[in-house]
């Protein structure tokens, strides 16, 4: 066993080194953290450093994590992604918590990605930007369109909304995707579908009882965006219950759609007249366009085919 006095000695050592309380508190206001704080608080009482100790080392614990950032997933502090904030409570110091620029923008990440939906459009399609947009002439009116469509979205809402029509490969989808993109910027929701796929879908989901849900969700987005309308293989159903309610209930909202198409307005007219039995119907072709023509500004898009360049 140990003599007591091996064991006392050192305990009598560590007393003996301890730091006068006061000299704590000159050490800790040293700190280049706290010293902008007395700058910007010189009237508080010295009372309040002496009675906040215990605060004062959290704070300079946490901020001294922050200089040594390790990156958001591997966060030291006592709430990840979250960094110290000193706030004057009763008569002393308060530690509070504020979100960390990383996780901000982590955040405003994750929002983005809820803001912007879709549905059978490629990742590549879908990360478009207008900045990522070469503005060429046979597409630049079209991309002034977009940008004026987007811009109306800070006073409220635009009264219409666009039909992007054109050959393959002039930039049609990305046009469109990126206006989803921008319209994050006005905290806008928006819903991006690929038409063909979709109509192939909805006709699977009368079996599971799903079309409802899926129609609400097109009827409802803040932005609809219909991507190469006029290639899907259409049903008098699909055409007058799935295309047409979905146009209806939007149009009687007011709520703006943006299309995509290999055809303009008339040929589009034409495609939606087709029956399956090979005759015309024009008088539901005619019901549908009402729903799209006089509530779009549409945009011819030309140039050379993209997706047949190396």
């Amino acid at each position: 066993m140990d003599r007591i006095d091996k064991v006392v000695s050192p305990l009598k050592r560590k007393a003996f080194q301890r730091v006068d309380p006061a000299e704590q508190i000159r050490r800790l206001k040293s700190h280049p953290r706290l010293r902008a704080f007395r700058e910007a608080n010189p009237d508080l009482p010295e009372s309040f450093y002496r009675r906040s100790a215990v605060q004062l080392r959290e704070y300079i614990r946490e901020w001294e994590n922050c200089s040594q950032c390790p990156g958001l997933d591997r966060c030291p502090n006592l709430v990840s992604g979250h960094q110290p904030e000193l706030h004057v409570y009763g008569g002393t110091l308060d530690v509070r918590m504020g979100p960390c620029r990383k996780w901000l923008a982590r955040r405003e990440e994750i929002q983005r990605h809820e803001l912007v939906k879709s549905h059978y459009i490629p990742q590549d399609i879908l990360d478009a930007t207008f900045e990522s947009i070469t503005p060429n002439p046979g597409r630049l009116q079209a991309i002034e369109g977009a940008l004026d469509f987007c811009e109306k979205f800070a006073d409220g809402r635009p009264r219409r909304g666009l039909y992007l029509y054109g050959g393959f490969g002039v930039g049609k989808s990305r046009i469109a995707a990126a206006i989803a993109q921008n319209l994050v910027n006005y905290d806008v929701d928006s819903f991006m579908v690929y038409v063909p796929e979709f109509m192939r879908e909805i006709k699977e989901s009368i079996r599971d009882g799903m079309v409802n849900e899926k129609l609400d969700t097109l009827k409802k987005a803040t932005v609809l965006i219909l991507d190469d309308i006029g290639a899907e293989n259409l049903t008098p159903w699909t055409r007058d219950e799935v295309l047409g309610a979905v146009l209806q209930y939007r149009m009687a909202e007011r709520l703006p759609t943006v299309m995509t198409s290999n055809l303009d307005l008339n040929e589009l007219e034409a495609h939606l007249a087709r029956s399956e039995k090979g005759g015309t119907e024009k008088t539901k072709a005619k019901r549908i366009m009402e729903r799209i023509r006089p509530h779009v500004d549409a945009y011819l898009l030309e140039g050379p085919n993209r997706r047949e360049q190396p």
